[in-house]
């Protein structure tokens, strides 16, 4: 009878005449907040009761592995070396940062979605504060869409060098990880002179950015365009003309584009099976219409395409970058509207909240009623007309869209994301299961998944 199956909602307990007196309760401990039980293992039972062959093992790679890109675990059924079947489980790293959203005002939610993806956090702010301002029915200035452009192409540079750093880390190229982790620290080193941090930046802010670049950007700017431009061919001497390197991914991780439609799977590993689908195209955003690039795509659909899809994106948003030198023209960087307008002044701020103490004494010194709505501003938020949006850009990782629903109020009422590490995981079966154990690892490198968004 199905009643024998039933379980005690309270417990979690099978209370059939059977299994109420053999259940083995989860070890607990008693907390001050109450008793906690410790359950492990998932459905590492049922995995094994699949493999009842003679000849398959199952394993575990990950969630302590480093190879697997963080904090992800693979059960790997194997018949010898070759993969049998392939399960990816995720939660690890799990940070409820869209329920915390639901917590905040709209511009404090900035800081939340930018830990996501913690190697591309400016798009992540980008998607979040288009998807406000579409709510909101306003746009940045013009000098605003362009610095967010700028920051994103660096962004966008410093994600793939961390791509080939640590997918060459794993496969033993060694020198791919010093060469990259090298280039990388220029990135960071400009993004930190630009916005004030390395990561996690909060810079993008809805209406616009928290503050106008440095005087001398142009020139800092021109410096690191210079050097990618000496820099990236060595990756092409190193990497592209290396028949070790070559060999190590051709037919590794294949995934023709119509399995990529199926999966719902975007950016480099769909272009990489030749379909030249890029959202900075396609749906343009944030005056991407007005730069000149190409979408770069291969017909390999494995490692080796996606691979070479991604060194000639650098080499692309290195194009773009040029064109915010010339374009970018003096002018407002948030929108005129004060009922909107963060207030803070980051460049002179003394207290690291940006509210320092020039800002504060002028708003004091003006009226009443504008320290009031300082301070209305900063702890309660504006308000955002009730509605939902979604607003999708292209991250270095595929299409990353964030989903916001308001109810007319200073907080949203739910934030969810289409997180495209997340949504091309899915893919790693496919690409692995047929192949061999160490192929798996290149498969992984060539997703380039980003745990903290699977996670998020």
């Amino acid at each position: 009878m199905t009643t024998d199956r039933l379980a005690d909602v309270s417990t979690g307990t099978d209370t059939s005449d059977t299994g109420r007196d053999s259940v083995d309760y989860a070890e607990s401990r008693d907390t001050t907040e109450g008793r906690i039980y410790h359950v492990s293992g998932g459905d590492w039972d049922d995995v094994l009761e699949d493999a009842q062959h003679d000849e398959r093992i199952v394993i575990n790679m990950g969630p302590q592995h480093p190879s697997t890109h963080g904090v992800l675990r693979l059960v790997l059924e194997l018949e010898g070396e070759t993969v049998t079947q392939l399960r990816s489980v995720i939660g690890y790293l799990h940070t409820g940062i869209e329920k915390n959203c639901e917590y905040r005002t709209w511009t404090q939610g900035v800081t939340f979605v930018t830990r996501m993806d913690y190697l591309s956090p400016l798009f992540n702010e980008l998607g979040y504060c288009l998807g406000v301002e579409k709510l909101l029915g306003i746009r940045a200035p013009r000098r605003a869409e362009l610095i967010r452009v700028m920051l994103c192409e660096i962004n966008r540079i410093g994600s793939h060098l961390v791509y080939i750093a640590t997918g060459g880390m794993e496969l033993g190229a060694t020198t791919a990880m010093t060469f990259g982790f090298r280039e990388r620290e220029e990135v960071l080193h400009l993004l930190e002179y630009l916005t004030g941090l390395r990561m996690n930046h909060a810079f993008i802010r809805p209406g616009g950015v928290a503050q106008d670049l440095p005087t001398d950007w142009k020139e800092k700017v021109s410096e690191f365009v210079k050097t990618m431009d000496e820099r990236l061919p060595l990756y092409d001497k190193l990497f592209t003309g290396q028949p070790i390197w070559r060999n190590r991914l051709k037919g590794v991780g294949y995934l023709p584009v119509d399995a990529c439609l199926a999966l719902g799977v975007t950016g480099p590993v769909l272009r990489s099976a030749g379909l030249p689908w890029d959202l900075r195209k396609i749906e343009p955003y944030s005056r991407y219409d007005e730069f000149e690039f190409d979408v770069p795509t291969s017909t390999e659909a494995d490692c080796w395409g996606r691979y070479l899809c991604r060194v000639e994106e650098m080499h692309q948003s290195l194009r773009i970058i040029r064109q915010c030198l010339k374009k970018i023209e003096p002018g407002p960087v948030m929108v005129e509207d004060r009922k909107i307008a963060w207030p803070a002044q980051l460049s002179i701020s003394s207290d690291g909240m940006g509210n320092s103490l020039e800002l504060v004494r002028k708003i004091m010194g003006q009226s009443m009623e504008s320290l009031i709505h300082h301070f209305k501003l900063v702890t309660e938020g504006f308000k955002v007309p009730a509605g939902q949006v979604y607003s999708p850009i292209e991250s270095p990782r595929g299409e990353l869209g964030f989903h916001l629903v308001s109810d007319g109020g200073t907080r949203p009422v739910r934030v969810h994301v289409r997180e495209p590490s997340f949504v091309n995981l899915q893919s790693l079966p496919a690409m692995s299961e047929g192949g061999l154990v160490a192929d798996v690892i290149a498969a992984v490198a060539s997703v380039d998944p980003v745990m903290g968004g699977v996670d998020r």
